[in-house]
């Protein structure tokens, strides 16, 4: 989480928001939208055999264009990929 939240601080200028989003994004200063964004994500990253095309349509309900859902499921898919490749090889941790 320390590289990501570095990227986000960067993109965002915002310390605050970038800990609000890492240590609860539910409670974080978000949009509805960005936040179903995070809830679909975290969702296809801890329980993928539990997502359902209602998933899907709680994006678009949230104002998410298909090309937008298309990316953010990408994105997640690519991170939780890496993420797997770097346990199953024991790649060590990133320090705080």
């Amino acid at each position: 989480m320390v590289h990501h939240a570095r990227g986000l601080r960067a993109l965002t200028g915002d310390d605050q928001l970038t800990e609000q989003i890492s240590s609860d994004f539910e409670q974080a200063d978000l949009l509805d939208a960005e936040r179903a964004m995070l809830r679909y994500a975290h969702k296809l990253t801890r329980t993928p055999e539990a997502m359902e095309p209602g998933d899907v349509a709680l994006l678009r309900d949230a104002g998410w264009s298909d090309a937008a859902i298309l990316d953010t499921c990408q994105i997640t898919g690519y991170f939780n990929y890496v993420k797997r490749l770097a346990d199953g090889l024991g790649v060590p941790l990133e320090k705080d």
